[in-house]
């Protein structure tokens, strides 16, 4: 399965080759893949709003609040993910730059993307034993930066062409 592909070779990063397998999948399986992984790190939050029955929602039944966490917490939280990834990415084209390497900013998304496999993980991980705020999210996107700035260095620099006149 794709899923258990990307799984393990995003948690073997940054070696070189984990990398260019990441490299060779195709997009959508990539959002596929982040998409799962949000609703991993999203279902901590799911389960203490199903079970608690107190405060704005306690009354609704659980088909709406299905829906409500739906659309004001797991959408929310994935456009803003992938508005991080994004900036991470576009600040790797400029580590790209001053390392004169061969990287296209499709390829950076991707190595990003699977780079904040762990960081997710740990979050869900430590939200399940105590609960902390969403926005202690965004503190684990230092890893994913320091290592996409790794990886770059992992690739070929770009090759001078001599000119003959």
């Amino acid at each position: 399965m794709q899923f258990t592909k990307i799984l393990k070779e995003s948690l073997l990063l940054p070696q070189k080759k984990a990398m260019f397998q990441i490299n060779r999948i195709g997009m959508d399986s990539i959002m596929i893949y982040l998409f799962i992984l949000f609703i991993v790190a999203s279902l901590p939050e799911l389960l203490s709003r199903l079970t608690d029955w107190t405060g704005s929602g306690g009354e609704m039944n659980i088909i709406f609040q299905l829906i409500y966490f739906f659309m004001f917490y797991y959408l929310i939280l994935s456009v803003l993910l992938l508005g991080v990834i994004s900036f991470i990415a576009y600040l790797g084209r400029g580590v790209v730059y001053l390392a004169n390497r061969k990287l296209y900013y499709g390829t950076l998304w991707k190595l990003t993307a699977c780079s904040i496999t762990i960081p997710i993980l740990v979050f869900t991980f430590i939200s399940f034993i105590w609960p902390i705020p969403d926005w202690f999210l965004f503190i684990f996107f230092i890893y994913p930066f320091l290592l996409l700035i790794r990886m770059v260095f992992l690739y070929p620099q770009k090759r001078i062409r001599k000119r003959n006149y």
